[in-house]
């Protein structure tokens, strides 16, 4: 019998279906998690040999099914467009039929040449990770080193091309079905894989900011086109924490852009980052007083650095390289962890510009006091930091202590991504994937599970960490559970989510989670069914999913720089109630889309949250008001626009002095792009004396 290779020919299993089609159905996060599958793809597209689309489909085993869609010479030739509507719906329907999680997907480049919507569709519809694998030539970097020489890909059938490729997109994920992080020669961070996977390209992009913002954008890169500008950004590691995740994106828009933008991070060593973390939390003023930077803490910080320099980054071709050597033209440390890299840069390129990006809330008014821990380790930083060309803090006065001059002040927020894997629409099926997903890291952590869509929940991402208010989330919910129950025992009381991703600079995650479980354990025994506090290992979905399904996000912060997080919740439509710490009052507008309460004030917390639950009306108008307002600056083409413009200015006028202005509006003024009256913007202003 001749097998019909124009259909899929596997067949799913008929009990499988039987126990697991309801639960699919509803996007139950109940069900059993779907397997994990890859694919390949080929396409020949030609009007006088016929055309060919082939898609094969593996796990991490084993080849398990084939398609072949072929059309003679004499037929309709499948255009670019409705190629890639094959295949998008091909994989969709195997998916559902299966039950099975398409993971991702590997092409060789002229696939993705031939249909440019391709791969971001498959990131943007089916949540596929497209792998684009580069010339032949360099194919082996994906392959196993097999002792005898392959035939020539030319050579290859179309269906022997696919299946290669699925292989070779296996071999891109690691655990949690991430794709594995590369960190190349000189610690420079290869993003996407060095941009072999790609989720977006430039109109992806275009669409999520207005008009202004992206002509204003543009107006910088071009200028850095022309002029060859080559910017090097430094941090302390690649990924788990917001400085990283806007790195990738910010790297992944200029890729797309064409501008010169590279990321690099040190190769870490035993202990640094219990020195980094005490410095951090010292900062902040979230430490006992007696806790103090040491000689040997501030040696080992300086031993790192001038290590990671002499090996790596001040050698030929390095980035610290004096620009006329090949080296960068403008260096941004992008972190408090490594201000030691910049008397060094300094001396060995004097003139080239240098900013010093601080992301944390610095506690000004305990820096300022002689003796006291913030200023002895503020005194280490700042005797190299003041080198810097220019200062840029979170768009908050008090987080920049007296010392800095003004001049030298700029304002930028931290930002997000709405088209990586955090934020993105994703439809109800991967959802609930990722859905189950969570639930199986709740019962790991003999954590209370959410049936979603039968339960709702009130959520709080944020690491556990001693700043992120914790307590005062677990003792807000005990307040509004005990009211709702009391006054409208006609409703549920929905479930509380505390859950983050933990980073290798870190240390304190372990900690503080083991005294928020003791804190649930001991004194609210009673909601111990109703609260779920789980260290999530690293998903951008899984995050993705929880927060797209919550009906209100907390942020109580006592100490906070600018979480984003925020901003996310804000633009899914999902009510805010957070404190008045840090940067958090930038991104809200009281009672419009969301609430702002003091610091520690639980009884407000509570309040909000009884309103929101039991008033539709009132919820309604704060989610729709806030999908309706949604800020360009908190966007990655936003905070690329403020970089350009500093790499554009320093390397063309020699100096900037931003005098305590934000960036984005220095940026605008400068491009002559006018900003529109109706375009939504951060708050500028925030009240110092109620952030706590």
């Amino acid at each position: 019998m001749t097998l019909d290779a124009s259909k899929f020919g596997r067949q799913p299993s008929v009990t499988l279906q039987r126990r697991l089609t309801e639960q699919y159905r509803r996007f139950s996060w109940t069900a059993t998690p779907s397997e994990s599958i890859y694919a390949g793809i080929t396409i020949s597209l030609s009007e006088q040999r016929g055309s060919t689309i082939a898609v094969a489909i593996r796990d991490a085993t084993y080849l398990l099914d084939f398609i072949e869609k072929k059309y003679g010479p004499e037929e309709h030739q499948p255009c670019s467009a409705e190629a890639v509507d094959f295949i998008i719906s091909q994989l969709k329907c195997y998916a559902e039929k299966h039950m099975e999680k398409v993971v991702g997907i590997a092409m060789h480049k002229h696939v993705a040449s031939l249909c440019p919507s391709l791969c971001s569709r498959l990131w943007a519809e089916l949540d596929i990770i497209p792998l684009v694998l580069p010339g032949l030539s360099l194919l082996g970097r994906f392959a196993s080193n097999g002792r005898g020489q392959s035939r020539p890909w030319e050579m290859k059938d179309i269906d022997e091309q696919a299946e290669s490729m699925a292989r070779k997109c296996v071999r891109l994920f690691g655990p949690e079905n991430c794709p594995l992080l590369q960190v190349g020669n000189m610690g420079i961070v290869e993003v996407d894989t060095d941009f072999h996977v790609r989720l977006t390209n430039l109109s992806d992009f275009e669409r999520t900011v207005s008009a202004a913002t992206w002509k204003a954008c543009n107006y910088f890169a071009e200028d850095l086109k022309q002029r060859g500008v080559k910017i090097a950004f430094f941090s302390a590691t690649p990924q788990g924490g917001g400085v990283a995740l806007m790195r990738h994106a910010l790297l992944r828009f200029s890729h797309s852009l064409g501008t010169d933008i590279k990321w690099y991070v040190p190769r870490p060593r035993p202990g640094v980052f219990r020195v980094t973390k005490r410095k951090h939390n010292i900062l902040q003023g979230i430490t006992p007083p007696e806790e103090r930077l040491t000689t040997d803490d501030s040696n080992l910080l300086a031993a790192w650095i001038e290590d990671n320099v002499k090996r790596y980054w001040s050698v030929p071709g390095g980035p610290l390289r004096a620009p006329a050597e090949g080296g960068a033209d403008v260096l941004v440390v992008d972190d408090p962890q490594m201000p030691g890299l910049i008397p060094i840069a300094k001396k060995i390129a004097p003139d080239r510009p240098i900013i010093f990006r601080s992301h944390i809330q610095i506690r000004s008014d305990l820096v300022d006091q002689p003796g006291t821990s913030q200023a002895e380790a503020w005194k280490f930083m700042w005797k190299n930091v003041k080198q810097a060309d220019c200062f840029i803090a979170h768009p908050v006065k008090a987080f920049v202590p007296r010392d800095v001059p003004s001049e030298m002040v700029g304002y930028m927020p931290a930002t997000t991504d709405w088209l990586d894997g955090l934020n993105k629409d994703m439809r109800d099926w991967d959802i609930a994937h990722y859905g189950r997903l969570f639930n199986v890291a709740c019962k790991n952590s003999d954590m209370p599970q959410i049936h979603h869509p039968d339960d709702q929940y009130i959520v709080q991402i944020a690491r556990f960490d001693p700043s992120k208010g914790i307590l005062d989330v677990l003792e807000a919910y005990r307040k509004f559970h005990h009211r709702l129950t009391r006054e409208r025992p006609d409703l549920t009381p929905p479930k509380l989510l505390i859950c983050g991703h933990g980073s290798v600079d870190d240390p304190d995650g372990a900690v503080v989670y083991d005294q928020i479980v003791n804190h649930i354990e001991t004194q609210i025994p009673h909601l111990r069914e109703l609260v779920c506090a789980v260290r999530l290992r690293p998903s951008d979905q899984v995050l993705n999913a929880v927060l797209s399904k919550a009906i209100i996000a907390l942020q109580l912060s006592t100490r906070e720089g600018f979480e984003v997080k925020v901003s996310e919740a804000i633009h899914k439509g999902v009510p805010v109630i957070a404190t008045r710490a840090g940067g958090l009052p930038l991104q809200i507008e009281d009672n419009l889309n969301g609430f702002l309460v003091d610091v520690g004030d639980t009884d407000t917390v509570a309040q909000r949250l009884f309103e929101l639950l039991t008033n539709k009306a009132l919820y309604r108008r704060i989610s729709d008001y806030a999908k309706s307002h949604v800020f360009d600056e908190v966007s990655t083409v936003g905070n690329a626009l403020s970089w350009l413009y500093l790499a554009s200015k320093f390397t063309s006028d020699g100096d900037v002095k931003p005098n305590e202005q934000w960036i984005n509006s220095l940026a605008f003024a400068e491009s002559g792009v006018s900003i529109p009256p109706d375009m939504p913007r951060l708050t500028r202003e925030v009240e110092v004396e109620r952030m706590g």
